[in-house]
């Protein structure tokens, strides 16, 4: 029998972080191109708006992330992730290729970190110290909530299309 390897949380976090946009762009494939703009009920957005949403969302955790490593305590600006941008004046094609450039960005700069790095931190105004640690875990939930939003919104965006 194989020993099971010991669970790393910087690896998982890393290939979970890596796989979000695969992860889009496969739901995304699988509605047509005229829906990407069609909100899938009352009050939710566009296939489009969560696309942009999440580009949005990784400048800001990117800025957050460059500015725990490379200042020593820095103070870090809070966001209202529900008020972050969400528009539709943009294609999905060139929101997915943004969203995926800027992901890129971070996990080049989270690979190059080492296990003191992971470990610095950054002062929110009202969360108190946050770590790169706890960036990376606030982003993965942030990935899993809105991907479990866009397989939903996709599910009944390709029933109705039947």
């Amino acid at each position: 029998m194989r020993p099971v390897p010991e669970y790393d949380p910087k690896s998982w976090l890393m290939k979970a972080l890596r796989e979000t946009v695969h992860a889009m762009e496969s739901l995304l494939w699988s509605i047509d191109d005229d829906a990407h703009e069609e909100p899938s009920g009352d009050g939710e957005w566009s296939p489009v708006q969560l696309v942009t949403h999440m580009a949005a969302m990784e400048c800001h955790y990117l800025e957050r992330l460059e500015r725990i490593v490379r200042l020593d305590a820095p103070r870090i600006t809070a966001f209202d992730a529900d008020s972050v941008e969400c528009g539709d004046d943009v294609s999905i094609y060139d929101a997915m290729d943004d969203f995926s450039d800027r992901r890129r960005q971070t996990v080049y700069l989270l690979y190059g970190l080492d296990d003191g790095d992971w470990r610095r931190t950054g002062i929110h105004p009202y969360l108190g110290p946050l770590t790169v640690m706890h960036v990376a875990r606030e982003m993965n939930e942030h990935d899993l909530s809105h991907l479990w939003q866009l397989r939903r919104m996709c599910d009944r965006l390709s029933l109705a299309s039947v």
